[in-house]
């Protein structure tokens, strides 16, 4: 039926448009909600989730389309829904909560808060009813309601006690005397070790994520230690996730995760954070190794975000939904019917090599009955199937990319999944960094222009006077004031487009945005940056995030950026910034190192004998371009490069002082090289360069 739409028809995120039309009377996050909330003596219901969350999906047909508990709603609570991407400070706080309370967490998010703010009941998905010993939501506001007017004092008094709990643990693990060591590096390795998949790759059991910061940390970990087993890890995992059904066979692109060990039940949905990651990690492992399968991964992934998650003015939208037409997964799961239709001749072949059976071989997640439809994934390699097929690799190789693309074609004709076409700055720094990192290292001048027009388009309609960021821009109205990770993701992608395409504004944006860092996040008394900053909205307690989750804490990418700028300016306040927070991070990696991954990136590539190369000469020189080459064709992690133009005062200069007296030898593009600490003279001899560099 059509109803009148709720106050959330007036937003600009996905999520809170998906539930503007719902009966429940929603408010947006803001004072006219908590101030109803005083007048009418009700306590907060807060719900946080985002628009490509299945449960979020399920939760919303059950209950907020349903009169009855939309009714109960207005009776009983003010009701607030939060786009946990939107305002990521509001979902970290509450879930931090949440953790506490039942020792779990999750979306959608379901808190509960007195007119101040403070909460005092939180949990996950609710089903409507009650049953099967699941408390419904109808029940909850039920116990709520009567607890808010008969026992006030006492449920506020519990939840105090808890939200301290979690202020402990947000600030409270204090600064530390000493900076990470070495040993902090070999525990992160041996936890990771400890919890490899040996038969499957990946960590741990069912459910499992691709967590490519892992793999980059045990990529930089070989890198400096030369041991096979870091490579060993990698390798299995990124080959085991691209055959498998998390990958998306027909259209590219990971899945958000495998529900089971194997990597072949994916939960559909597809995040740009993950893909961004992951097409790191492919490129880094394919300069490690050399091996072409990883380069076509990332080039694969870099497709899919071109074709569906790119705005027509370059830049990224932040996920695809896991649901088409109220079923999870179906725009992605085939008939064996619709294979022969579609392949002809070639569906058995095809069929055979992805692993399709006639009954289909996807099962309901929760039944655990036979859809008729499936997954496709790569049950071997291309070789062993070429084998058992009787043909050659080449040849099958291209008569399944032809059946890839009929089905591609005729899945473009599906109800496609919700599109989440919000712009997010900090994980379109993400972007950046992947596709900047893949033009150096695959020499693709399409991909640097990809990254070129992102970085500026984030600049232009994201950024505002003074360094500062906004956080979202959609339908044209950029918002949300800047957090942590806009500013440390979005530098951390400018530094590496600045060592891709050496133009200074880049690097000169991404110093801009770390002194702002310095300025209005830094925790001066105990090391470390807070997620908002001194000037952001007044919330219940101001948090410092160092766990690296499904993406990089803040503080980890700020940790990664603060020690390059320092190697690519030399300016110390960076490195003395970098090493309290380091001093900041110390004892939680005593606790969990590899909980802490990618702040293990970059504390691996400092202790493995950090290198600085300025190449000085003419930027359109071929001596100049063999040795920018010969660098970004190796896997050098712990190299920071810069280009000094063959000028009497180019930018640079002012930029990294100490690029004034590094000039070309003898008319010849020169590469100056320090490692370690200890500078050699300049040469322009390529081989000379890397033997400096410890290749």
């Amino acid at each position: 039926m059509d109803r009148t739409p709720n106050r959330l028809i007036h937003e600009k995120s996905p999520y809170l448009e998906q539930h503007a039309h719902n009966p429940v009377d929603w408010h947006p996050w803001g004072e006219e909600a908590f101030a109803l909330a005083r007048s009418e003596d009700k306590p907060i219901f807060l719900s946080i989730g985002y628009s490509t969350c299945h449960w979020c999906h399920v939760m919303e047909r059950e209950s907020f389309e349903d009169e009855d508990i939309a009714a109960l709603l207005r009776a009983t609570v003010v009701a607030v829904k939060v786009d946990r991407e939107e305002r990521p400070d509001l979902d970290s706080l509450y879930m931090a909560f949440c953790q506490a309370l039942t020792g779990r967490g999750g979306w959608p998010l379901t808190v509960f808060l007195t007119p101040d703010g403070q909460p005092f009941f939180a949990g996950t998905y609710f089903p409507k009813e009650s049953g099967y010993g699941r408390t419904g939501l109808r029940e909850l506001l039920q116990r709520v309601h009567m607890a808010w007017k008969s026992n006030r004092q006492a449920v506020i008094g519990n939840a105090t006690q808890i939200l301290e709990a979690v202020r402990d643990q947000m600030t409270g693990a204090g600064s530390a005397s000493a900076e990470p060591t070495e040993s902090d590096l070999e525990s992160g390795k041996a936890q990771l070790t400890a919890i490899f998949d040996v038969e499957n790759g990946g960590f741990g059991g069912a459910p499992k994520f691709p967590s490519p910061h892992n793999l980059l940390f045990l990529l930089r970990e070989y890198r400096r230690t030369g041991a096979p087993d870091c490579l060993a890890m990698v390798r299995a995992s990124l080959k085991a996730m691209r055959q498998g059904g998390v990958y998306d066979q027909v259209g590219f692109g990971l899945h958000r995760y495998a529900t089971d060990a194997r990597w072949f039940l994916p939960h559909f949905e597809k995040m740009l954070y993950d893909q961004a990651l992951a097409a790191m990690a492919y490129t880094e492992a394919f300069l490690a190794t050399g091996e072409a399968s990883f380069k076509e991964t990332a080039l694969e992934i870099f497709e899919y975000v071109r074709r569906d998650l790119t705005s027509p003015d370059g830049l990224f939208y932040s996920a695809e939904d896991a649901d088409s037409e109220g079923v999870e997964g179906k725009f992605y799961l085939w008939s064996a019917a619709e294979l022969r239709e579609l392949l002809g001749e070639d569906a058995a072949l095809f069929m055979a090599a992805y692993g399709a059976t006639e009954d289909g071989n996807s099962h309901d997640e929760a039944t655990g009955e036979q859809t008729g439809g499936n997954i496709l994934f790569q049950p071997a390699a291309l070789g062993s199937t070429a084998a058992k097929a009787g043909l050659d690799a080449a040849p099958l190789a291209e008569r399944l990319e032809r059946c890839r693309l009929v089905l591609l074609a005729a899945r473009e004709k599906r109800v496609r999944p919700l599109c989440d076409d919000k712009v997010l700055t900090d994980i379109n720094g993400l972007m950046i960094a992947a596709l900047a990192k893949a033009a150096r290292a695959f020499d693709d001048e399409e991909l640097a222009g990809r990254a070129r027009r992102a970085a500026d388009g984030i600049l232009a309609r994201l950024g505002l006077p003074q360094g500062r960021l906004l956080h979202r821009l959609r339908d044209g109205e950029a918002a949300i004031p800047g957090m942590l990770d806009d500013y440390a993701f979005l530098a951390w992608g400018l530094t590496e487009l600045y060592q891709t395409v050496f133009d200074t504004a880049y690097l000169r944006q991404a110093v801009i945005l770390a002194r702002t860092l310095l300025d209005h996040f830094a925790d001066a008394g105990e090391g470390g940056f807070f997620l908002t900053p001194d000037d952001g909205e007044a919330l219940l307690l101001r948090q410092k995030i160092f766990y690296d989750a499904a993406i990089p804490s803040g503080n980890s990418v700020a940790f990664f950026v603060l020690t390059t700028l320092y190697r690519l300016t030399g300016h110390t306040a960076f490195t003395e910034s970098a090493a309290a927070l380091a001093r900041a991070m110390a004892p939680r990696l005593a606790d969990h190192a590899s909980g802490h991954a990618f702040f293990l990136c970059g504390l691996s590539q400092m202790l493995a004998k950090a290198s600085e190369v300025t190449i000085a000469g003419d930027p359109d020189s071929p001596d100049t371009h063999a040795l920018a080459r010969a660098v970004f064709s190796r896997y050098l992690p712990e190299t920071a490069v810069v280009l000094r133009p063959d000028e009497a005062e180019p930018d640079i200069v002012e930029l990294a002082p100490f690029t004034r007296y590094q000039l070309p030898l003898d008319g010849r593009a020169a590469a100056h090289v320090c490692r370690g600490g200890s500078c050699q003279p300049p040469t322009a001899d390529v081989v000379r360069m890397l033997e400096l560099l410890g290749v």
